[in-house]
């Protein structure tokens, strides 16, 4: 079956999360994706957690990529590289600002090979502007946005979260940057440069209460979320709306505390709990979270039982939408890797297994610039693929 993005072929020059979690989804999607590591393969291959040999962290954002290693600190690397720039539409990178110039492949560089070339760029934070050259990871991006002064509990100290959220939502945008930029083509045939970074994405996370402030001169619009404690664990509860809210203190108190029905949700009274929160608290800390649920599903009210991650692992809605899949590995055996988050009626994505490094030398070279035997075994020889 046809995919989405089915002849699109991305060189990866990219490594940890936020690059390559970009080229995944184009990946998934049925781009050809050709990530080019060092020889040896990128270090992230060695990242934790691992699993019977495998990262678990480098197979997550890698699966279904195409291998090759190229040392592209040598001219004869460089060469071949230049020769498979005019064989792709995209080129997908996350140095530093400045480093894909340092090595002759700046956009104006790789638009003089291939005039329809897309470059899409991710870094810390961005091509231009003062912090343009400081070194990133997603940390830095929920510090400096101010995320973390609203995660988890709108007192007490910054919280950052667990995952790399702000990585995430980078390669979203990266991603769409990209489709967006391949739309343009197919209308003007001309590439462009798409620039996405850690900073701008946080950003995103945060425009409300920011835009707020800027607006209003105070501080609110959105505050942290702390959930309901239950005798056996938490809940989230999200009364959106007066006749949710008044269906919610109905139900708990018989009337509607203070005939306050401005919406209830996990953060409500986060910084001064008003008479709600307390019935709410008082409430739900005498029931378990399976009364709870059900009786706020009852009345039509969501909520959701704070899951801890084994629970999240056996949640049979994520197995029936194939968000959790197990599929084979080179190293590993079986080991699970999450689906394809976009579900296309017509053209599905699909779950491709990790490669190993340089897996895909000898084929992509040979299929795409015609290098024969010997020339493989002659670039070989001098360390120049691997």
């Amino acid at each position: 079956m046809t995919q989405s993005l089915e002849g699109v072929r991305v060189l990866e020059l990219a490594r940890y999360q936020a690059g390559p979690r970009g080229g995944m989804i184009m990946s998934d999607l049925g781009a050809e994706v050709i990530k080019i590591e060092r020889l040896g393969g990128e270090e992230t291959r060695n990242n934790p957690p691992m699993v019977r040999g495998q990262s678990i962290y480098f197979t997550v954002y890698n699966r279904g990529k195409k291998s090759i290693c190229l040392d592209m600190r040598q001219e004869a690397g460089k060469a071949i590289f230049t020769d498979l720039v005019k064989t792709a539409d995209i080129v997908l990178e996350n140095f530093r600002p400045g480093t894909m110039a340092q090595m002759g492949f700046a956009y104006e560089q790789l638009k003089a090979i291939n005039p329809r070339i897309i470059l899409v760029s991710v870094s810390g934070f961005g091509q231009e502007g003062p912090y343009r050259d400081r070194p990133a990871f997603d940390p830095l991006g929920q510090a400096m946005s101010g995320l973390m002064t609203l995660t988890g509990t709108p007192v007490g100290q910054p919280l950052g979260t667990a995952s790399s959220i702000i990585d995430r939502t980078t390669a979203l945008h990266a991603t769409i940057g990209a489709l967006a930029a391949l739309r343009h083509r197919d209308r003007t045939g001309e590439g462009q440069v798409v620039d996405c970074c850690l900073l701008d994405s946080a950003l995103t996370l945060v425009e409300i209460p920011t835009a707020y402030y800027l607006s209003a001169g105070e501080e609110g619009g959105e505050g942290g979320r702390p959930p309901y404690r239950a005798k056996d664990g938490y809940v989230v509860i999200a009364a959106i709306g007066r006749e949710m809210a008044s269906r919610l203190m109905t139900l708990i108190s018989g009337s509607v505390a203070n005939a306050d029905t401005s919406p209830i949700t996990s953060g409500v009274g986060a910084t001064a709990p008003d008479a709600r929160r307390k019935l709410l608290d008082a409430w739900c800390a005498e029931h378990t979270v399976d009364e709870i649920c059900k009786a706020l599903l009852d009345i039509g009210v969501p909520v959701a039982p704070v899951k801890t991650i084994p629970e999240v692992a056996k949640d049979p809605h994520l197995w029936a939408r194939e968000m959790l899949v197990k599929q084979p590995d080179a190293l590993a055996g079986d080991i699970y890797v999450p689906g394809v988050a976009m579900k296309l009626s017509e053209t599905p994505g699909e779950v491709r297994p990790v490669p190993t490094p340089g897996q895909h030398t000898d084929e992509v070279l040979g299929r795409l610039l015609g290098f024969d035997a010997g020339k493989l075994a002659e670039l070989r020889a001098a360390k120049v693929i691997g």
